[in-house]
């Protein structure tokens, strides 16, 4: 595992660099390369939206012909995701953008056309002031005079903020805190007097409620004191008891379902003498 791991490898005495063949590659070859879309774009064949972003295996060659001040040019070669047509695009260090060259065309954007159109009327300007020196007089009096309305803005607003300034912004949130917390007061008074009457209320309702349960148990129970007894039913019901049979001699020592020694009859049913 050791050796595997070594970087110094092992060199013979006998070992010349020079003497190893070098691959003489062209410039303009090609490299595959994973790449994604710099922009929207749309097929020209197909006419397939292909969103920024989306990725291709590309194939990459370095252009030529057209250096930028000293910094190479790249170009891209992929293909549509729907016909397969080929679609070319390549660096442009100028604008710090990409170019497309064939097979598609790029989707609207309305920063880049507005930096264009900045770049060109700033280049037109350049050029009518190289030519006509009244003309740089004329733009300098343009842009003395927009300065001069951007002070005057600028000093108004200035006079506003300190209008608004003015007001004491300290005094507004404490007398609002204090608002905050009589209103909180009173909520909590009102709350207080609405649970006093309501239990108030609920008294009420109990005195008023008992004296008719005491007159509703006076009319069930007109006679309080002679209530009945636990006893009294007893004896109400005196036929719920089995009658005792007549002329049965009853002993402690006997019962109905024993038997006599003088008869073989049970106790309970001998015939009584007469």
């Amino acid at each position: 595992m050791a050796e595997r791991k070594v970087l110094n490898k092992y060199h013979p005495p006998a070992f010349d660099p020079a003497k190893i063949p070098k691959l003489k590659l062209p410039k303009d070859r090609q490299y595959v390369v994973r790449l994604m879309a710099p922009f929207n774009m749309r097929c020209r064949r197909c006419g397939e939206n292909i969103c920024k972003g989306k990725k291709f295996n590309a194939r990459k060659e370095t252009v030529q012909s057209e250096p930028y001040l000293g910094l190479p040019i790249f170009r891209f070669y992929i293909k549509c995701t729907r016909c397969l047509a080929e679609i070319t695009f390549r660096t442009d260090p100028e604008n710090a953008d990409y170019a497309v060259e064939h097979g598609a065309t790029r989707n609207f954007q309305a920063e880049k056309l507005l930096q264009e159109e900045e770049k060109r009327m700033q280049k037109e300007r350049e050029e009518e002031e190289l030519n006509n020196p009244m003309k740089v007089l004329e733009n300098r009096t343009k842009d003395s005079k927009l300065e001069m309305e951007v002070l005057e803005n600028l000093q108004e607003l200035k006079e506003l903020n300190q209008r608004q300034a003015s007001v004491d912004f300290e005094a507004m949130l404490k007398q609002f805190k204090e608002l905050d917390e009589e209103q909180r007061r009173k909520e909590q008074e009102e709350d207080k007097q609405e649970m006093k009457a309501v239990l108030e209320q609920a008294q009420n309702r109990r005195l008023l409620v008992d004296p008719d349960s005491d007159e509703e148990l006076a009319k069930r129970c007109p006679n309080p004191t002679a209530q009945r007894k636990p006893m009294d039913t007893l004896q109400e019901h005196p036929q719920s008891k089995r009658p005792r049979p007549a002329n049965v001699p009853w002993s402690s020592g006997t019962n109905l379902g024993q038997t006599s020694p003088r008869s073989s009859e049970p106790a309970g049913l001998q015939q009584p003498e007469l």
